[in-house]
């Protein structure tokens, strides 16, 4: 569903992923770790098109998407939740799920995105920044699940939530992927949420793809000591 070819990118002259390979399977959740400076919110904001990218290839469903900006990838299947949700907090709750519809030409939020987050559609008149955490949370996946994209992608989507809020969020993602078939690629350092939802781990260290396992078989204390400062 996604291909990640050779990808290299750069801020300045200064190079932070280094030819990184991968790929993620139709339905499948993929969780990309490493400590923090490690390359994992860079790598997210190159696969939408925000870092520059110095070579390498995208593609989505076989689709060539390297050359496309930001807007442009969101219309061909990619949907990105950021590092801090980056909600509008002044619009209501319905307001930013809407601002998700501009690729799909819908007028209204789905009522499949409110059966997914019920809390949402207590809240639609709200405004936005007077949510928790969590429902902001589940109001920054609402919004890029408004795109109908085929590849969701999560940068640290468990900072600043409560754990008992975390466990919530890994039976929805999973339960996300199962209804609405799609593959999601999360970004993360707790290991237990990764444990609870990936099909597949990928541990990255300065820029590159150090350790890869899937969840079946996976060393817990291997991954561990790669995330140990």
């Amino acid at each position: 569903m996604l291909a990640i070819e050779g990808l290299r990118v750069a801020y300045g002259e200064s190079e932070v992923i280094h030819g990184l390979e991968a790929e993620v399977a139709p339905n499948e959740i993929v969780a990309i770790m490493g400590r923090n400076g490690m390359g994992k919110t860079t790598l997210m904001k190159a696969l939408m098109g925000i870092a520059l990218t110095t070579a390498g290839a995208l593609r989505i469903s076989d689709r060539d998407i390297t050359a496309l900006k930001s807007h442009q990838r969101v219309a061909a299947g990619l949907a990105y939740v950021p590092q801090g949700r980056m909600i509008f907090p002044a619009m209501t709750v319905e307001e930013n799920i809407e601002t998700g519809l501009t690729v799909t030409g819908e007028r209204e939020v789905p009522k499949d995105i409110y059966e997914l987050f019920p809390v949402l559609l207590d809240m639609r008149r709200r405004k936005a920044g007077n949510l928790s955490g969590g429902q902001q949370q589940q109001l920054a996946i609402a919004r890029a699940l408004a795109s109908r994209p085929k590849v969701l992608l999560l940068d640290e989507p468990t900072e600043g939530i409560q754990p008992s809020i975390i466990r919530e969020m890994a039976r929805m993602l999973k339960t996300i992927r199962d209804t609405r078939g799609l593959s999601i690629v999360v970004s993360e350092q707790v290991l237990s949420f990764a444990l609870d939802i990936a099909d597949r781990v990928l541990v990255l260290e300065n820029g590159e793809i150090v350790h890869s396992e899937s969840r079946a078989t996976i060393d817990e204390a291997k991954v561990a000591n790669f995330l140990s400062v």
